[in-house]
């Protein structure tokens, strides 16, 4: 295990960690400590803390000694220097007429180097405006350029709320805020109300997210807010969600006979609505068994007779009652006994079975052109003359 202590150097700045070593140091004193720029005097911000270190970390630096009534007094003469600072750098910057806003000036702890905060839109060329500076001064200086957020947090000031900026006051580290954000806590989503003094997101979008979104760590909702959009049961009667507070923690209901109210969620029982399944919402339907089945196609096609063979009995009968019934026989006579034997004649050829469809088909073209069926004359045809009186033409 190993001890840690926390270290701010700047109101609401970042937090550093180091080791306390052999002293033993309470929250809110002064320490003298080493950084990568020098010297450097912070306040404890975090007691002393019990951690498991990290395998692959580095050693904490240790603290170097508790600051006293000297150093503090140091720490006073350097901001009345960084004053001083401020005013030369500001009229050697309208000298040299750079596109440059001197924001903040930081004078470290052992006075071996000055930091000039300023911010630009684009890249600038300091160069000759260091060297003036530095014929100034007579020590290390160093020109860094911020964004407009790091601006606002070193100037400070007073937010829409009417309160100091949270980031100037508590807030250390700058984190992403998005549009969703502002979304989720049914903010207006105009940029100039969502927005801060340095034209950004406001941090509070971030910080407050979780509280809205139900992942507050420290608070418990034992109840949880009805939905938007629900059905609900209140004193008054009941109606739809048309809206949520979350802050008052209370719920917009439009009941049924048209009247809205506002209601806390405590005052406010979700209406459970029952579900039918699909089973009960489709009842079944019984399906009485048929007496009698249809017969199929093929059945029903092979009861009838072939097309030719009735086609033929009915041009014989004609042939019987127009031929020998004319010739003085009667039409019960010899007609009728002709057109009965023919049907007996087709009849027992629709009963021989069929041949295969092979054989058939060899035949076919083992026939000669001159054996198959002759055709009716096209001029009968175009004469007009019916089809069946054609084919006994042919036939005969």
């Amino acid at each position: 295990m190993e001890t840690i202590i926390g270290v701010r150097f700047r109101t609401a700045g970042k937090i550093y960690h180091f080791s306390p070593g052999q002293l033993t140091i309470a929250k809110g004193q002064h320490v003298i400590v080493e950084t990568a720029r020098g010297m450097e005097c912070g306040r404890v911000v975090t007691g002393p803390e019990e951690i498991e270190p990290a395998p692959d970390a580095q050693p904490l630096k240790v603290i170097q000694r508790i600051a006293n009534a000297h150093d503090l007094q140091r720490v006073e003469d350097n901001r009345k220097h960084e004053k001083e600072a401020r005013v030369i750098c500001k009229k050697k910057i309208r000298e040299h007429g750079l596109p440059m806003k001197l924001v903040s000036v930081e004078y470290t702890f052992d006075l071996n180097k000055i930091i000039f905060y300023f911010t630009a839109d684009g890249r600038i060329d300091f160069r000759d405006l260091v060297k003036d500076l530095a014929s100034v001064f007579r020590t290390r200086i160093e020109l860094r350029q911020i964004g407009v957020r790091d601006e606002a947090k070193m100037m400070g000031g007073i937010g829409c709320c009417g309160r100091p900026l949270c980031c100037a006051t508590f807030l250390g580290d700058f984190e992403p805020v998005s549009i969703r954000m502002a979304k989720e806590q049914n903010l207006s989503l105009n940029p100039t109300k969502i927005s801060g003094i340095c034209g950004r997101l406001m941090c509070c979008l971030k910080y407050e997210s979780d509280c809205y979104c139900g992942q507050c760590p420290k608070q418990v909702k034992k109840i949880q807010p009805p939905q938007q959009g629900g059905r609900v049961v209140t004193v008054d009667g009941e109606g739809k969600v048309i809206s949520l507070n979350q802050q008052r923690r209370t719920a917009t209901i439009l009941l049924d006979n048209s009247r809205t109210v506002v209601a806390a969620w405590e005052d406010v029982i979700e209406q459970e609505v029952e579900v039918e399944s699909a089973e009960q919402k489709a009842p079944e339907v019984k399906r009485e068994p048929r007496e009698e089945r249809r017969p199929s196609k093929r059945e029903r096609t092979g009861s009838r007779r072939p097309r030719e063979g009735r086609e033929h009995g009915s041009r014989s009968g004609r042939n019987g009652s127009n031929g020998n019934g004319s010739n003085g026989n009667g039409s019960n006579g010899n007609g009728s006994n002709g057109s009965s034997e023919q049907a007996r004649e087709h009849s027992s050829r629709s009963r021989r079975s069929r041949r295969p469809r092979e054989n058939r088909s060899a035949e076919r073209q083992s026939r000669s052109h001159n054996a198959r069926r002759p055709r009716a004359p096209r001029e009968k045809q175009e004469s007009g003359q019916p089809k069946e009186q054609a084919r006994q033409d042919a036939k005969s």
